[in-house]
């Protein structure tokens, strides 16, 4: 071989070195980036819960019901819940395998490879930042729904700042570094506020319920119009065919849309390294979570469509409260936003607590800089939460990123896919590994859970998918810039300690 097609074979070699899953667990005990071991499968629960009910379950139901789905809307909860339980048994493999934060990234690694594990990170990098910063956003706005006359954005200089969002990731930052207990402890007081409001909204509503309203259950198909230009999803795009509501193809559309309704509860894979018994704690604290949220959903959406005709529902400003006031029930709206602004104040934690857990992981190989892997006192990643929680604040309080929500659809469901086909890989190339918990039937069920992320990655915009692309462009450069050459794994492989 000569000179330069070795150096070929060495470049090619060192973007697809892993790491082991042995060397992935005893990196966990060093000292300096060691953390605390504190969580059990009830916290993971509620993590699980508080990240995945938010103010989805007030507003994305009524809209779904009102304009794709009608009554049927129920069923394509039921099935959005099918295909997340196909990635949810994905998750629970790997992390009762490889009980260590950064979730996605830190299977990539031990099964594609560092380059993927490296454009994995990277993506829910982005996934996390974006999702915390809207989500922020919207907590702001439901303050002033529960604190009339207060707005949560100021003029300063001719520019708009929603001090509301900085306010609430900053008090959520500050927590989340003094601990994970802790936060898990405010968490589930918050969390049980949230979902005595949304069994409140269930027992109150069933009084209303008229059977009537269910039919038709699953309204004729009617044409509707789709999006133009770089909105269109890229299946429209590519089969050149338009948009329907209601219908078969609007029930199969509906899961497409509230499926997104589900996303979160990957969070909880990514606090394997600080939970007590993680190889059976993760796989109960997912399954537990998708199984609680799932039932409150469907509950929900049967109360909903039977208060009123779905098509009192129609349009983009429908909300649950629509429901109850067309009931004449007018104070329910005030409970409902109480719900939604507790609602809110959990995802945003249980996001920032997900963003800083990847960046740990990263930075503790050397992919981010190694210094931010650093433990405080209390077991926490503090310097990482802190620059999670001014980057994530800024981009809160003064862009106006709510068009790029899109984004963080794109990404989850990208680091779905790689966990997905990662099972079958560290199944055929580790089977000797122990495992807390196994996929049955694979690599079937891990390919139906392939397949069905992928369905819902074109029905995404074309324009998500350009900025998506774009952002692991910019995330090559700062791999082969910086984080190739200080790679811990490259450096202990070329013979240096670190």
């Amino acid at each position: 071989m000569t000179i330069e097609g070795s150096e070929v074979s060495r470049s090619r070699n060192s973007l697809f070195r892993r790491k082991s899953v042995e060397q992935s667990i005893a990196d966990t005990d060093e000292p300096d980036s060691k953390l605390r071991r504190d969580l059990t499968a009830w916290d993971l629960t509620v993590f699980g819960v508080a990240v995945v009910i938010g103010a989805g379950i007030f507003t994305l139901t009524a809209r779904t019901a009102g304009n794709v789905a009608g009554p049927a809307v129920s069923v394509s909860f039921v099935l959005a819940a099918i295909a997340c339980g196909l990635a949810a048994l994905c998750y629970a493999e790997f992390a009762s395998t490889v009980p260590v934060a950064g979730s996605a990234y830190t299977y990539s690694y031990a099964t594609f490879g560092e380059f993927v594990a490296w454009i994995i990170g990277w993506d829910l990098i982005l996934e996390f930042a974006l999702a915390a910063s809207v989500v922020a956003k919207g907590w702001s706005l439901y303050l002033g729904e529960v604190f009339s006359g207060i707005s949560g954005t100021v003029e300063i200089g001719g520019a708009d700042v929603d001090w509301g969002a900085a306010l609430i990731i900053a008090v959520l930052v500050t927590l989340l570094a003094t601990g994970t207990k802790l936060s898990s402890r405010v968490s589930a007081v918050i969390t049980a506020i949230k979902i005595s409001v949304v069994l409140l909204v269930i027992v109150v509503g069933i009084r209303y319920i008229d059977t009537a309203n269910y039919s038709p259950f699953i309204p004729a198909s009617e044409p509707s119009e789709g999006k133009q230009g770089f909105d269109e999803t890229v299946f429209s795009w590519l089969t050149g065919g338009g948009n329907s509501s209601f219908g078969w193809y609007g029930l199969l559309a509906a899961a497409s849309l509230v499926f997104f309704a589900f996303i979160g509860f990957d969070i909880v894979a990514t606090a394997a390294e600080e939970t007590k018994n993680p190889q059976k704690a993760v796989p109960r604290g997912i399954f537990a979570s998708l199984a609680i949220v799932t039932v409150l959903y469907v509950a929900v959406t049967l109360v909903l469509t039977g208060m009123v005709p779905y098509t009192d529902l129609a349009g983009e400003d429908a909300t649950l409260a629509t429901a109850f006031a067309l009931n004449g029930v007018d104070w329910a709206k005030n409970i409902i936003s109480i719900g939604a602004l507790a609602g809110l104040t959990t995802v945003v934690m249980v996001l920032l607590l997900g963003q800083t857990r990847v960046l740990f992981a990263m930075s503790r190989d050397g992919l981010m800089p190694h210094g931010l892997s650093h433990t405080g006192k209390h077991g926490t990643p503090v310097r990482i939460t802190l620059l999670v929680g001014v980057v994530c604040a800024v981009l809160a309080a003064l862009v106006p990123i709510g068009e790029l929500e899109e984004m963080v659809n794109i990404g989850t469901l990208f680091a779905f896919v790689l966990v997905s086909i990662g099972v079958i890989l560290l199944r055929r190339n580790r089977p000797d590994l122990e495992r807390g918990f196994r996929v049955p039937a694979v690599p079937l069920v891990p390919i139906l859970s392939v397949l069905a992320c992928f369905w819902l990655m074109i029905n995404l915009s074309i324009l998500t998918w350009g900025r998506f692309v774009l952002w692991m462009a910019i995330g090559l450069i700062f791999y082969f810039a910086y984080s190739r050459s200080h790679s811990i794994l490259g450096r202990r492989e070329a013979g240096f300690t670190k």
